[in-house]
Parts: structure tokens; sequence; C-alpha cells
């Protein structure tokens, strides 16, 4: 079968099974596993977190029909698995942590599941191979799947945010994937994609369906899983820095509310209503379809770069990563002025 038609299934599969399986998740666990209002909780009623299970069973099921009817690479399958037992551990914590609102479970044992997730990962040779020493890549290994694990999760605050910027990154590591023959990042970024766009919908209806922390950390962590399997530097030596373009917005955010709350005397670890998206809204008065949609074109935008990256010459490289630092740096301080007085 030609690699097309196998692309197009996995696409297809795995949004079939995520917007069928929303109706069947909503009959069966709809009553057990609810966002209740209260807190940082603005919604008017409590709404199911059922998306986290609708996308993690799309991208499931998309993946092993595909090894159903084809013979992966050796290589391909070994990755697959790691990346598929590593999401669906951090998946299975955030779906207890789901079952244990209002209160949830305690940080620091999320931190060691999510620890014990990227451990996985390395054992089945998936991991950032950036230095000529083992033990660096590790490190960065793990610093980047916990920082994007829980930057999508903290993105997770506004309907269709943290999801449409998991569809813009799949989109992106596919821009950047697709020559090549790592089959496991194009089938993997397929089958997320499809998942992502079949809940989306969902996210905004009248009938709304929360992702959970099930769904954000997953979608972080399996973004950033695969991130690290894409050839960025065929072209260009230095082009391994795509994947902080392609994950800038989560990392953005995840950068203002860490540094807001530090500078308001609060634990960066724990809840409060310091996002780039609450602030902007709150300071401009932007509706959450405009949020939504300026927070999308920053993705894209980010995402075409991070594309640029892979195949400009590295002094551009070096020249892109510092107008961005210096922008995004510039950015974050204009909206940490802003904060009330008193907090600073």
């Amino acid at each position: 079968m030609e690699l097309t038609v196998l692309y197009i299934l996995a696409f297809v599969c795995a949004a079939a099974v995520t917007a069928g399986s929303l109706p069947l998740l909503r009959r069966t666990l709809g009553r057990f596993l609810t966002d209740t209002p209260g807190g940082l909780k603005t919604h008017a009623a409590a709404v199911p977190m059922l998306g986290g299970c609708a996308i993690f069973a799309g991208t499931v099921a998309s993946l092993v029909f595909i090894r159903l009817i084809t013979n992966f690479p050796t290589g391909t399958l070994h990755s697959l698995r790691g990346i598929l037992g590593a999401g669906a551990l951090v998946f299975a914590l955030g779906l207890l942590d789901d079952l244990r609102k209002p209160k949830g479970l305690p940080i620091y044992l999320r931190l060691l599941v999510q620890a014990a997730a990227c451990a996985t990962l390395i054992a089945y040779d998936v991991y950032v191979q950036v230095f000529a020493a083992a033990w660096l890549n590790y490190a960065l290994t793990f610093l980047w799947l916990l920082t994007l694990t829980n930057a999508f999760n903290l993105l997770d605050i506004a309907d269709g945010l943290c999801v449409s910027q998991a569809v813009i990154c799949a989109a992106g590591l596919l821009l950047i994937a697709l020559p090549g023959e790592l089959w496991y990042v194009n089938f993997a970024a397929l089958g997320l994609l499809g998942a992502c766009l079949a809940f989306w919908p969902h996210n905004h209806a009248q009938k709304k369906i929360f992702l959970g922390d099930s769904g954000s950390t997953f979608l972080g962590f399996f973004i950033a899983a695969v991130s690290m399997g894409t050839q960025y530097s065929q072209q260009n030596p230095y082009g391994y820095a795509a994947p902080l373009f392609i994950a800038a917005v989560p990392l953005l955010d995840t950068a203002f509310v860490s540094m807001a709350r530090l500078l308001q005397g609060k634990n960066p670890l724990k809840g409060s209503p310091d996002h780039l998206v609450l602030r902007l809204q709150k300071d401009k008065h932007f509706s959450n379809a405009a949020m939504l949609g300026m927070f999308a074109t920053a993705g894209v935008l980010c995402n075409l770069l991070a594309y640029a990256l892979t195949q400009c010459a590295p002094a551009h490289t070096a020249a892109a990563l510092l107008i961005s630092a210096l922008g995004a740096g510039m950015f974050l301080l204009w909206l940490l002025q802003k904060l009330p007085t008193h907090a600073r």
C-alpha cells in the first residue's frame, strides 16, 4: 500500500475513533469525570472532562490500526512502543488527577510519575541527541519533556486554546518531518492531528467537553516526545533549535505564568489566575475568540519560522534565535510590568 494512503488512513482513523468515542464516553463516564465550578473555575456548570480519553483513544487506535495493516521498520516500531508506553503513563496520571478533583494529586507525585515516563522514553532510545556526552542529552530530555508536558497543562485555561496549539504543533512537526523517512514521527503526528481536530469542535459546543489534565498533559508529552525524533539538522547543523519555535506559544505562556507568580511571592507550581490569556483579556478586553485567533496566528508563524530554521544557513539561525529571544523577553517584561503594584 502506498505511503500516502497509509498517512490518510492514520489521520482518518484517529479522527473517526475520537469523534465516535465522545458520545459513548459522555454516556458512560460523563457523571463521574466532571470539572465543577469554583476557585479558578469560572464556567457556569459542571463540564465533563472526557477530551483526554477521546484523544488518547483516537491516537492509539490510529497507530495500532496502521501497525496491523503494514510492516513498520524495526526502529520505527521500537520508538512507537516507547512513545505509546510513556504517553499512556502520563495519560493515566492525568486521568487519576482528574478523578481526584478538585483537590487532585500532590505536585511531587505528578512530577515523579512524569519523570518515570521520561525515563521510559530514554530506555526506548527516544531522547535529545545534541551533545557528545550522553548525560547531557538525558538531562535535556528530562527538562524538555517535563517543561512541555506541564506547559500544555498550564495552557488549558480557555476554550479551544490548548487543543488548537496542539493542532498547530502537530502540523508543524509534519511540515518538517514528512520529507524524511522517520515513519514513527509522521504517523504519530498525523494520529494526534486527526484526534485533536475531531475533538476541537466539542471544546466550543453547547454541550461542552474539557480536555482535563489527562488530555492536556498527554498532548504536551506526546508532542515533546515526537519532536525529538525529527531530523532538523539535515540542511542546517543548528536546526535542532526548531522545536523551541514549534512549541513557542506554550513555552512563552509558561515563562510568563512562572515569572508572574514568583514576582508576587507565589509558588510557580500552584494554580493561580496569572495566565497570559487572562492577563490580555483583562487588560485589553479581548474576547475568547479573538484571543484564540491571536494565539493561533502566533503559533502558525512560529512553526513556519521553525521550518525556515531547518532550511537556512547557520548564521541566519543565530540571528533568528537572538532576535526571537530579545522579542520574547521584551514582550514578557511589558506584560510583567503591568502586574498590580502591590504584587511586585
